[in-house]
This record gives C-alpha cells, sequence and structure tokens, in this order.
C-alpha cells in the first residue's frame, strides 16, 4: 500500500470503504458561550486614561478556591518531597519536641494535642513526637492511637501540619507518630 505515485488498486479501495464504513463521529463537545463580536467591541483605552461616562468596568473574576488539603494518613505524604519523607518515615529527622497523651482523656488529650502543635508551630520546630500508647486489646488498638490522625486532620491543626508517620520501633512504633509541621512564613 505504499503510495508510489499510482493510483490506488480496486483491492485498497475495498478495503478503505470497509474500514470507513466502521468509523463512528465522536461526541461533540458542547460549544462555549458566544463571546461579543470583534466588530463590536472597543479599542482597549489607554494607561492611565479616565473611563468614558456610561461604561462600567467589568467584574473582576471570582477568586480561586484553594484546593482540600490532604488528608493526612501515617506513611503517606504527598505535597512532601520524597527524600523528606523517606527521612520522616525511618525516623532520620530530627525530634525537636515531644509529648505523651498516655493516661489521659480523650478531652483532655485533645487539649494537650493542640495546644503542643499550636506552640511548637508557633516556636518554629518542623519534627515532633506524638505518644500516644498502643492501647489493649480490648479497647481495639487504642482510642488515642486512632483519634489522634484524625485530630490532626481538623482544621485547627491542619493548618500547621504537613505530614504524619508512624514511629520506629525504637521510638514507640505503632503507638507514636512523626509530624512534621509546615514552616512559618
Amino acid at each position: 500500500m505504499a503510495n508510489d505515485g499510482k493510483p490506488p488498486s480496486d483491492e485498497d479501495k475495498a478495503l478503505w470503504q470497509h474500514v470507513a464504513g466502521q468509523v463512528k463521529p465522536l461526541k461533540r463537545r458542547p460549544k462555549p458561550p458566544p463571546q461579543a463580536n470583534r466588530a463590536d467591541t472597543k479599542p482597549a483605552a489607554k494607561p492611565g486614561a479616565k473611563p468614558a461616562a456610561g461604561t462600567a468596568k467589568p467584574p473582576p473574576a471570582p477568586p480561586r478556591p484553594k484546593p482540600a488539603p490532604h488528608e493526612l494518613k501515617p506513611g503517606a505524604a504527598p505535597g512532601v518531597d520524597r527524600r523528606t519523607a523517606d527521612r520522616l518515615r525511618r525516623g532520620q529527622l530530627p525530634v525537636e519536641a515531644e509529648i505523651d497523651l498516655h493516661g489521659l482523656t480523650q478531652a483532655d488529650a485533645h487539649r494537650a494535642l493542640t495546644a503542643f502543635i499550636a506552640g511548637q508551630y508557633a516556636a518554629g520546630r518542623r519534627c515532633v513526637r506524638v505518644i500516644t500508647g498502643k492501647g489493649t486489646f480490648r479497647e481495639g488498638g487504642g482510642v488515642l492511637r486512632a483519634a489522634v490522625p484524625r485530630w490532626l486532620n481538623q482544621a485547627e491543626m491542619r493548618a500547621s501540619v504537613l505530614a504524619i508517620s508512624h514511629a520506629q520501633p525504637r521510638d514507640g512504633g505503632e503507638g507514636a507518630l512523626y509530624v512534621l509541621l509546615k514552616r512559618r512564613r
């Protein structure tokens, strides 16, 4: 079927008709709303010129909504470069402060964690450890262990937290979290 200047053979024409007969048109995209005719538009005013009487400025574009931040989950760190995420997961970032929530009620632990995160963020710290404890088998693995990641995703703390990861066994394993805080701007 190479085109060497000769007209296509009857076999090539039949093949083309067969293939072309099976083609279905693509769905059409809706057309964008019509814009003002270019002939109807006036030339742009010179910079610094006052608008003519009776002409209104077009309304400003609506502000872009901020994308919702990703949900913090131990081990997943979208928004953090791979090297930093690996260092956090491996416990290689220096832990600058820690809080132990063992033995606290949920309400007391939530208040303490909120104050701790806010204070460490204000102090410019980057990596902190939150000790939740592993809990007992009867509790289903620990109430605080399940609640702390949820609390870190709440708006009051989420604005300061970049990523979380379970601690290394030497630092508490599943009963502790490394928390990477955002840089203060």
